[in-house]
């Protein structure tokens, strides 16, 4: 759109005078030459020192304000006739012309005084710039004019267009910060007190935008790094997770009772150590007696919940069955070849190394072709790798091979949570209780579902009975919690989420659950939310459970809001960065990119700015 004459008169600002027409005093003005006969030359008596440095300093100024007075009306000239190179030239023949009086000039406050006029006129230039699509003189320019004053909003918008249409969404994004923090920062007392403040110079849509730029390709950064990741190293998940998801299969019970008859871990690991280490490739029978001892002792690490050792003891097994896989597994008796494969699955998927969680459990299939609950487990991991239609498939499967596989309607149940399919979700949910009805965790999920379609009277039975079942059960308190959460009720919510606590320390939910509460609680008249009980609360999250992503994000929020310096401010990005360590999806990862994006911006931000913190009280 063609500028208008107006419009582009307010582009340029008017370069302040330096100063006016000034005479010099009374008295000060140098004598007359005397007249005489020829001869010897007259002595011309010198007038003082000082007074005569000011006048000749005085003159000079004033000669350098017309100069500038006359480039800078023929820049503005150019700059409506759209001869913007023209135009810069000319705001930098006056620039030079500064430079020229400065260099010359033995006052020693020159510089200071004339600080803003260089702004000005700098500022002017790097508008022609921009106009002229010169960005890199532009943006030499807008350093120039923040290297002189920080908080010059100008300089700042015009290095967010430039930067922002050379796709730069990173610097962008801090100039946006900074922006923001310095309108903050001028305005913080009417914010305190709730007063009318004007726009902002930029919306807080600017911020969504760029980092609805930048989010998918740092959350792409973060996934190669994982991938690039030896799968080994992957940690598994808490124990109060790994324990939740057997005791979410009916065979765990049994699986429990066989590892408990199987004798104490001294017992194996003699035997292992009478067995020896050093077993030739050729010596089949003592590789499969290897075998299966760690195998059996790996099932009992998992009965004492020694999950660590649990996963080495698997797969330190699958690695000795694969020395001559064909001719050991047909040395092992029973059902060991395929009750190794299974839990090798599963301490891959728990480890999230999905191919190989998947190509145990295919293999385990093989042997056991009608086995519904491996179905149900293959059908998770692919859950867990996002392919829906596939994991739906294996469940339709295990069903189809027996109709009233409790795992497969529940697990099924979460699937179709997934897909936002609530209805389809409670019916599995209800025949999985028509066949197990002291099925707590079923009881749960159907009370999770019941909520999220606002049937709170139907969500409240299902955990009166769940708790009728077991009234210790941490689940069983921490989902009424939430409940209560839901409805406004959050003194009763805290209640629920301390006695959660009481009964299993070790589940995180309720420690994130409850510094929610804290933190939506009106505070009484005169005093603060207790932010430091908060913060209390989701480390102690994060102890219990290392990968909690939403404890990490609520946090890291929360820690940078308390920051009193920048160095503390720094902390919560090492946090983020802790957290992101432990991310096993995109969907994980989204949230923790996101807030240390912004964080690191607001830093890099409050730094330009000079900023000693992003605290405003």
């Amino acid at each position: 759109m063609t500028m208008g004459h107006h419009q582009q008169q307010n582009l340029l600002q008017i370069a302040t005078p330096i100063v006016s027409n000034v005479k010099p005093p009374p008295g000060t003005e140098p004598p007359p030459l005397p007249t005489g006969k020829l001869g010897k030359t007259p002595t011309i008596a010198a007038p003082p020192t000082t007074k005569s440095t000011a006048n000749d300093e005085e003159v000079k100024k004033e000669a350098l304000h017309t100069q500038i007075e006359t480039i800078d009306k023929r820049g503005k000239a150019l700059f409506k006739a759209k001869n913007f190179m023209d135009a810069a030239s000319a705001f930098t023949e006056a620039l030079d012309a500064i430079d020229a009086y400065l260099a010359e000039s033995k006052s020693t406050t020159a510089a200071a005084s004339l600080n803003r006029q260089i702004i000005t006129l700098t500022n002017n230039r790097s508008a022609m710039y921009e106009k002229a699509s010169m960005p890199d003189l532009a943006l030499h320019d807008c350093d120039d004019i923040l290297s002189r004053d920080v908080t010059h909003s100008k300089a700042r918008l015009r290095r967010l267009r430039i930067l922002e249409a050379r796709y730069d969404y990173t610097e962008a994004l801090v100039e946006v910060c900074a922006l923001q923090l310095r309108f903050m920062q001028e305005n913080r007392d009417k914010l305190r007190m709730g007063q009318q403040v004007p726009n902002p110079p930029v919306p807080q849509s600017k911020i969504e935008e760029l980092m609805g730029k930048l989010i998918p390709d740092e959350v792409e950064k973060q996934l190669n790094i994982m991938k690039n990741q030896n799968k080994e190293d992957r940690k598994l998940p808490s124990s109060y997770t790994i324990k939740q998801l057997l005791k979410s299969f009916t065979g765990y019970n049994a699986w429990m009772a066989n590892a408990a008859r199987g004798g104490p871990l001294d017992k194996f690991t003699s035997e292992l150590n009478e067995l020896g280490n050093d077993i030739p490739n050729d010596d089949l029978e003592r590789l499969a007696k290897r075998t299966t001892l760690l195998s059996r002792r790996g099932r009992r690490n998992v009965y004492e919940q020694k999950f660590e050792d649990a996963k080495n003891d698997f797969e330190a097994a699958y690695k000795c069955l694969n020395i001559n896989y064909d001719a050991i597994k047909d040395l092992l008796e029973d059902d060991e070849h395929a009750r190794l494969l299974e839990w090798v699955g599963m301490v891959r998927h728990l480890r999230y190394d999905l191919d190989g969680a998947l190509t145990c459990y295919e293999r385990c299939c093989d042997l056991e072709p009608i086995n519904a609950e491996l179905l149900v487990k293959r059908a998770g991991v692919k859950m867990d790798g996002g392919n829906h239609e596939e994991a739906m498939t294996l469940f339709e499967t295990a069903l189809g091979l027996d109709p009233d596989a409790v795992d497969a309607l529940l697990h099924r149940a979460n699937l179709r949570m997934l897909q936002m399919k609530p209805i389809e979700a409670k019916a599995d949910l209800e025949r999985c209780l028509e066949l197990r009805p002291n099925h707590i965790l079923a009881r749960l999920r159907l009370a999770a579902v019941l909520m999220g379609t606002e049937d709170l009277d139907g969500a409240k039975a299902c955990l009166d009975k769940a708790e009728a079942i077991d009234d210790a059960s941490s689940e069983v308190h921490s989902y009424r919690g939430e409940m209560y959460f839901a409805q406004g009720e959050l003194k009763e919510a805290r209640e629920e989420f301390d006695r959660a606590i009481e009964c299993d320390a070790t589940n995180p939910t309720p420690y994130l659950n409850s510094a929610l509460a804290i933190m939506n609680t009106p505070p009484m008249l005169g005093t603060m939310p207790d932010i430091n009980g908060a913060i209390e609360l989701l480390e102690k999250a994060i102890e219990a459970d290392p990968q909690f992503q939403a404890a990490y994000v609520n946090l890291g929020q929360l820690k940078l809001s308390m920051a009193t310096d920048l160095t503390s401010a720094k902390k919560v990005i090492s946090l983020y960065d802790q957290g992101l360590e432990y991310c096993r999806t995109a969907e994980e990862l989204k949230d923790i990119c996101s807030m240390r994006l912004l964080t690191i911006a607001q830093v890099d931000a409050a730094s330009a700015l000079k900023m000693e913190s992003l605290n405003m009280q």
